[in-house]
Formats: C-alpha cells, sequence, structure tokens
C-alpha cells in the first residue's frame, strides 16, 4: 500500500521539480544580454598618437610586455581587418599603436 503512494509523490515531486526548471530557464533565456567582451577605445584620434592612446586603442595597459601587446593586435585587428570589411583606416591606426607599443614608432605616423 505505501509503494504506490511513494511512486505517486516522486511522479509529483519530479514533475514540480521540471516545471520550476523550465520556468528558470526560460526567466534566463530571457534576461537582457551582457557585454561579455571587453570593450575596445571609442574616442576619437590624437594627431600625433602618444603611448597612452595606443594602449586604449590595443585594449591593455602601457606597461603590458611585448608579447601581450602581440596578442592584443592580432585580436583587434581580427575584428578589423579590411579583407573582412573593416575600415582601411582603422587599421592603419591599430598598426601604428602597436608601433608604438612596441617601441617601433615612425615619423610619419598614420597613412592617412
Amino acid at each position: 500500500m505505501t509503494t504506490p503512494l511513494i511512486a505517486g509523490l516522486s511522479v509529483a515531486a519530479a514533475a514540480l521539480a521540471g516545471r520550476y526548471g523550465i520556468q528558470a530557464w526560460q526567466a534566463f533565456k530571457a534576461r537582457p544580454p551582457t557585454a561579455r567582451m571587453r570593450k575596445f577605445y571609442e574616442g576619437g584620434f590624437q594627431p600625433k598618437m602618444t603611448r597612452r592612446e595606443a594602449a586604449l586603442i590595443l585594449g591593455v595597459r602601457e606597461s603590458t610586455p611585448a608579447d601581450k601587446v602581440r596578442e592584443a593586435h592580432r585580436k583587434v585587428m581580427v575584428a578589423n581587418h579590411p579583407d573582412a570589411g573593416g575600415s582601411h583606416y582603422l587599421a592603419s591606426k591599430i598598426n601604428e599603436a602597436k608601433d608604438i607599443m612596441l617601441g617601433k614608432s615612425k615619423n610619419s605616423g598614420s597613412a592617412f
């Protein structure tokens, strides 16, 4: 006699847990999306790029080692490469920022 009672309670508990799980999943999917990536530099460009501006463009600190600068440059260039629909102007500024951060600054600056 107790076995059918226990089975019925188990089924009811599983149904309630399933209902709660579905409601929780729908609430999770309905929440507004949050930014998962770092934001890159959104400001305008200075006439002559400074080390601070170069670090902001690449999304690194001014004291970042060279290998991390190259890695950050690669990530930003993948997102803004002209062959993938990006801007030639932005690509030149990103390359200029990498050169400044690595100490390979040219006197001419950007190609534009």
